[in-house]
């Protein structure tokens, strides 16, 4: 029964996303035409992403770990770890002022509606392309240099372990960071691998803890960047998990 119930809650998320992907289509898909207009664009993505995830009965509690503060005018590259979907709706949620541009899977380009969207507010990547994920770092920093803050979640992917408590960290948002000289904002991410993950019937509604660890001066080389952005969100996710029990 209580999976019949999980089905049922994710059909709703369906509905949620596509009848609200269909109002907010038109003006997205116009307003991502001009680069100077994206940021209009970001509001109808923003308002959709606030809708799916507190219309599936979501909420969060805000935790700063650090005496740091996002500044409205400064684009960040933004990290976090990756177990749900809604860390995806959650990220512009976290930033009404800076409009953010995912990095993503080339293949989800092909979703109907979705993807014609996707592509103009996204900066793809082919994973299986050398030169595709090269090109990615030269993309990113345009979209910097327009006003975009970037996103890109380090772990690659959502480890198919489900037992893994973090996947090690690839180096391209620290390398971008260290590169163009954009600082990193270091989140974790507690409690909605459980509440929504990728497995179809599981879940549940239920409040996630976001924990912004850092911000990152990219000062240091990629790879001390890297170690310690892992570092920490390993250590906020294990004492997350450690008061859990």
């Amino acid at each position: 029964m209580k999976k019949i119930l999980n089905y049922i809650w994710r059909f709703w998320m369906i509905l949620l996303a596509l009848t609200f992907m269909l109002l907010f289509f038109l003006p997205v898909y116009l307003l991502s035409f001009r680069k100077e207009h994206y940021k209009y664009a970001y509001f109808f993505v923003r308002i959709w992403c606030f809708i799916l995830f507190f219309g599936m009965g979501f909420r969060y509690e805000f935790i700063r770990l650090t005496s740091k503060k996002i500044l409205k005018n400064r684009q960040y590259v933004i990290i976090a770890n990756h177990t749900s979907i809604m860390d995806i709706m959650l990220m512009p949620i976290l930033f009404p002022h800076h409009p953010i541009c995912f990095v993503g899977k080339k293949e989800l380009v092909k979703i109907p509606i979705f993807g014609t969207i996707y592509k103009r507010i996204c900066v793809m990547v082919d994973r299986n392309s050398a030169k595709s994920r090269a090109d990615v770092y030269r993309r990113c920093a345009e979209r910097m240099q327009e006003g975009d803050s970037i996103v890109i979640f380090p772990e690659g992917g959502v480890p198919d372990d489900t037992g893994v408590l973090l996947d090690n960290f690839k180096d391209g948002a620290f390398i971008l960071s260290s590169k163009h000289n954009f600082p990193i904002a270091v989140f974790t991410f507690a409690g909605l691998k459980e509440m929504f993950p990728f497995d179809n019937g599981k879940g549940f509604p239920g409040k996630a803890k976001v924990y912004l660890n850092e911000i990152l001066e990219p000062d240091q080389n990629p790879e001390t960047l890297r170690l310690f952005s892992q570092n920490e969100i390993k250590k906020t996710l294990e004492k997350y998990y450690l008061s859990k029990k």
